[in-house]
């Protein structure tokens, strides 16, 4: 488990909950009930939404948007739905560009955030393909002081696998971490961490940095 992760993860998703009842912007609303799900709340909807797009179009029009968030459960009704759909359909095409909807959604992060977040990426991503598998993490992360590794229950690879599913897309587990996925996991991490100094101090700490 990453160092303090699981514990901001709680807080956030805690501070999440809170903050729904007070805001009435309707992004804003979608993002904390995300949040309110962890730090893969996002890219959980994002998951969401991939399934729908049967054309792989990477686009969604207003039908698709409404029945991915009914699928992932979000409470929202049609007129606030089709709020959030004409701030996203920017052009007026009728329809939402995918990634555009995920960096909108994903909280705001400084520069400074993106690059501590970015420089970890980096570390782990060994043979900087950008993409964070197994293979890169045997010569950075210790799988040895795990407690599972240390009773036999599972194996150095099992540990590595645990480690990236944290930061995984949470139904398309697939052992490979994205820069996209690592950005959205800490963009729910960053959310509840008020100051830039305290969450770069928390990084370099979490990653030796």
């Amino acid at each position: 488990q990453m160092p303090g992760t699981a514990r901001h993860d709680r807080e956030m998703a805690i501070q999440a909950k809170r903050n729904l009842s007070k805001t009435t912007d309707p992004v804003e609303r979608l993002r904390l009930q995300c949040l309110a799900r962890g730090s893969a709340g996002i890219k959980g909807l994002s998951r969401v939404f991939r399934i729908m797009d049967d054309d792989n179009s990477r686009t969604l029009d207003f039908k698709e948007f409404v029945k991915g968030l009914n699928d992932y459960a979000m409470m929202i009704d049609k007129e606030e739905a089709q709020e959030i759909f004409r701030i996203f359909d920017k052009d007026g095409s009728g329809t939402i560009d995918f990634d555009e909807f995920l960096v909108t959604l994903r909280p705001p992060m400084s520069n400074a955030r993106k690059e501590i977040i970015m420089q970890a990426f980096r570390k782990l991503d060994k043979t900087g393909d950008g993409v964070i598998t197994i293979e890169d993490l045997r010569g950075v992360y210790n799988a040895k002081h795990h407690p599972k590794y240390q009773n036999g229950d599972w194996t150095e690879d099992q540990v590595f696998r645990a480690f990236l599913d944290n930061f995984d897309s949470p139904y398309d587990k697939d052992g490979k971490v994205t820069t996209e996925e690592f950005m959205n996991y800490y963009a729910g991490v960053s959310a509840s961490i008020d100051t830039d100094v305290y969450f770069i101090i928390m990084m370099k700490n979490a990653w030796k940095l």
